[in-house]
C-alpha cells in the first residue's frame, strides 16, 4: 500500500516532533527554575529575617515576571489551524460541542480520516507554541498536584489544639463556609444587575457557583509566619483547621451547585432540597471513603511485618492514600474530601505502625511534595495572567468580586465567632476574630475550581477575578500578616503548653493532668476521643488497653482474633512495671479475662490462641 506522505514530510513530521519535545523541555525548565529561584530568594529573606513576603507571594511575583516575558518578548512559532466547516447540518444543533472531530484528508488517491479532541473555544485569532505549551491541562491541578497538598494538610494536623477548638473550626469550615458562598452569590448578582452590559450574561445559578469557590481560604503565608513568630496555638488551629476544612466543603457545595443547575434552570424548593442532600451524601461518602482507606491501611501494615522492608512499607502508604482520591473520584464523590480525611487517619492510626525509617521517610515526603505543589500552583497562576487565552478582564466584574469576597468573609467570621462566644470558654477576643477575617487568603483551590470550566463567557470572567484576587490576597494580606498581629495586639513568641501525660496505664486510675486536658476539649471531640481509646486504637494500632480489655466478655474470641502479640507483649511490661511500682506480687496478665481465671493452664491457652490468631 503507498505511503500516505512523501519521505520529506516523513522527515517534517520528525523534525515537528522533536521541536515540540524542545518546547515541553523548556517550559518544564522554566517552572523548574522559578522554583529554584523562589527556594534560593526564601532562604535569603529567612538568612536576613525578612518576613514582609513568603514564598507564595514570591511564587506569584516571579510567575507574574516570567508571563510577561512570554507574552511580550519571546518570539515563536504560530500555530498552524484549518478551518473545518461541518458537512451534516444536524450536527449543528448540538447543544454541547462534539467530543472529537474526524477530518478526511485525500492524497494521491488515498484517504484517510484523522481524531481530534475538543481543546476549548478560540478567542484569539493567533496562538504561539510557546503560550499554549505554558498552559497546563486544569485535570493536572486536580489529579496530580492538588492531592498532596490537601493529604499534608491532613497527615500534618496538630491534633490536640485542633480537637480543642472542634466545634470553632467546624462551625467556621461548615456553616461559614455556606454562609459565605451564599453572601457572596446573593451580592454579585445583586451587582450584575446594575451593570447594563453583564445583566442577563451572567445568571444567578453562576452568582452562586462564583461564591463557591472563592469561599475557600489558604493562608499559607499566615501559617507559616505564625509558626516563625510562635503565635497563639489556639489562633494557630482556628486558621490552619478552617483551611484544612473548607477547602473540602467549597468543592462539595460548587458540585452541588452544578448538578442543581442541571436539574433545572430555575429557582425550585424541591430541586434545591435534593441539592442540599446531595451536598451532605456526597461529603459524608467521601469522608468515609477516604476514613476507610486510611484504616485498611492501618490494619495491613498492624498484621503484616512491612516494617522489615520500611521502602516497601512506604510504598504502599503512598499508594494507598492517593488510591483514596481516585476512588472518590471514580464513584462520583469528591477526591478532596476523601484524601483529607485518609491523611487524618493515616497520621492518627497507621503512622503509630510504621517504622521509624518509614515515619520519617512519609512526613519528609509529603512535606516536600506540599511545599513544592504549592509553589508551582502560585507560581503558574501569575504565569497564567499573560499565557492563557481566555481570560476575560471585566473591570466592574473584578471590583465587585472583591467586594462580595470580602464581604462574605466578614459574614463567616463575625456573626458566628459572637454565636460561639455565648457557650464557649475561653472565648475568641476580637484581635483574634480580626486576625481570622485577613487570613482569607485566598489560593490553590480556588484557582483550580475556576480554571477547570472557561468555555462561557461567565466563567472566563470568573477565572480572571479569581486569578486577581488571588494574587492580590497573596501579596497584599501575606505580606500586611506581620503588621497586622502588631497592629491587633496579638501575643508573639508564646511557648507551647506542655503536653499532658501520656494515657494512664490503668484506665481505673486516671490522672489528674489527663482529667484536666479532657475537659478542655470540645463536647463531640470528648465522645469521640473516649470510642477511639477504647475500640479504634486498639484495633487499629498496637496500643493498650487492648481489645481483649474493652470489648465485653461474649465478643472475647473477636478480640482474641484482633489482638497482636506485640500488643499482649506491651500489656505484660506495662502491668509488670505496673506491679513493681505498686510493690504486689500479682502475676502480668493478659487481660481482665484471663484475671478472672485461676486456672494456669487456661490463661496459657489464651495467650496462644491469640499468638495464632495473628497474620504473618
Amino acid at each position: 500500500m503507498p505511503s500516505f506522505y512523501a519521505p520529506s514530510a516523513d522527515i517534517e513530521l520528525d523534525a515537528k516532533a522533536q521541536w515540540n519535545h524542545r518546547l515541553d523541555s523548556l517550559n518544564l525548565l522554566v517552572y523548574t527554575l522559578l522554583l529554584t529561584l523562589t527556594v534560593l530568594t526564601i532562604w535569603m529573606f529567612k538568612h536576613r529575617r525578612l518576613r514582609f513576603l513568603h514564598e507564595s507571594g514570591l511564587s506569584v511575583i516571579y510567575g507574574l515576571i516570567v508571563g510577561a516575558i512570554i507574552r511580550y518578548t519571546v518570539v515563536n512559532t504560530p500555530i498552524t489551524h484549518l478551518q473545518v466547516h461541518s458537512a451534516d447540518n444536524s450536527s449543528r444543533n448540538l447543544t454541547l460541542p462534539p467530543d472529537d472531530l474526524w477530518l478526511g484528508f485525500s492524497y494521491k488517491g488515498e484517504n484517510k480520516t484523522y481524531s481530534y479532541k475538543f481543546h476549548g473555544e478560540v478567542t484569539v485569532d493567533k496562538n504561539d507554541v510557546i503560550d499554549l505549551k505554558a498552559t497546563f491541562d486544569p485535570e493536572i491541578f486536580f489529579n496530580i498536584i492538588l492531592p498532596p497538598i490537601i493529604f499534608h494538610a491532613g497527615y500534618s494536623l496538630k491534633k490536640k489544639y485542633f480537637f480543642k477548638n472542634f466545634g470553632a473550626i467546624l462551625t467556621y469550615a461548615l456553616l461559614g463556609t455556606a454562609i459565605s458562598s451564599f453572601v457572596v452569590g446573593f451580592s454579585l448578582y445583586f451587582c450584575v444587575q446594575l451593570m447594563p452590559h453583564l445583566k442577563g450574561k451572567i445568571q444567578f445559578l453562576d452568582s452562586l457557583f462564583f461564591g463557591a469557590l472563592i469561599s475557600p481560604t489558604d493562608p499559607l503565608t499566615i501559617l507559616a509566619i505564625f509558626n516563625d513568630l510562635r503565635v497563639d496555638v489556639n489562633l494557630y488551629s482556628l486558621v490552619f483547621g478552617e483551611s484544612v476544612l473548607n477547602d473540602a466543603v467549597a468543592l462539595v457545595l460548587s458540585g452541588s451547585i452544578q448538578n442543581y443547575s442541571r436539574r433545572t434552570p430555575r429557582f425550585d424548593y424541591g430541586t434545591l432540597l435534593l441539592a442540599f442532600q446531595d451536598f451532605v451524601s456526597i461529603f459524608f461518602l467521601s469522608l468515609a471513603t477516604g476514613a476507610a482507606l486510611g484504616c485498611i491501611t492501618a490494619l495491613m501494615t498492624k498484621f503484616t511485618r512491612l516494617k522489615d522492608f520500611p521502602l516497601l512499607e512506604s510504598a504502599l502508604f503512598v499508594l494507598m492514600s492517593y488510591s483514596s482520591f481516585l476512588i472518590a473520584e471514580v464513584a462520583d464523590l469528591t477526591g478532596v474530601v476523601a484524601v483529607l480525611f485518609c491523611g487524618i487517619c493515616q497520621a492518627h492510626y497507621t503512622y503509630n505502625n510504621l517504622s521509624s525509617d518509614s515515619r520519617r521517610r512519609t512526613k519528609r515526603f509529603f512535606e516536600l511534595l506540599n511545599f513544592l505543589a504549592e509553589s508551582f500552583i502560585f507560581s503558574y497562576i501569575g504565569v497564567s495572567m499573560f499565557t492563557f487565552p481566555k481570560h476575560q478582564f471585566d473591570i466592574g466584574f473584578i471590583l465587585c468580586g472583591f467586594l462580595c469576597a470580602a464581604l462574605g468573609r466578614a459574614a463567616n467570621i463575625y456573626p458566628l465567632s459572637f454565636i460561639l462566644n455565648l457557650g464557649r470558654k475561653p472565648k475568641i477576643p476580637s484581635n483574634f476574630q480580626h486576625m481570622l477575617f485577613f487570613s482569607g487568603i485566598r489560593g490553590a483551590m480556588s484557582f483550580a475550581l475556576a480554571i477547570r470550566n472557561t468555555v462561557s463567557d461567565a466563567r472566563q470572567k470568573m477565572l480572571t477575578t479569581t486569578s486577581l484576587i488571588v494574587i492580590a490576597t497573596v501579596i497584599i494580606q501575606g505580606g500586611a500578616a506581620l503588621p497586622l498581629l502588631n497592629w491587633f495586639k496579638i501575643p508573639t513568641g508564646v511557648d507551647e503548653e506542655i503536653e499532658a501525660l501520656p494515657e494512664p496505664k490503668n484506665r481505673r486510675e486516671e490522672s489528674p493532668i489527663h482529667s484536666q486536658n479532657n475537659s478542655e476539649k470540645s463536647f463531640l471531640a470528648r465522645i469521640w476521643g473516649n470510642f477511639d481509646v477504647h475500640y479504634m486504637k486498639p484495633l487499629l494500632t498496637q496500643s493498650n488497653p487492648t481489645l481483649i480489655d474493652t470489648l465485653p466478655t461474649c465478643l472475647g474470641p473477636v478480640a482474641r482474633l484482633l489482638t497482636t502479640t506485640e500488643q499482649l507483649t506491651q500489656s505484660y511490661g506495662e502491668r509488670s512495671r505496673s506491679n513493681s511500682e505498686y510493690g504486689t506480687t500479682v502475676e502480668p496478665s493478659v487481660s481482665r479475662h484471663s484475671l478472672q481465671s485461676d486456672n494456669a493452664e487456661e490463661r496459657e491457652g489464651l495467650r496462644s490462641s491469640v499468638e495464632s490468631s495473628n497474620f504473618i
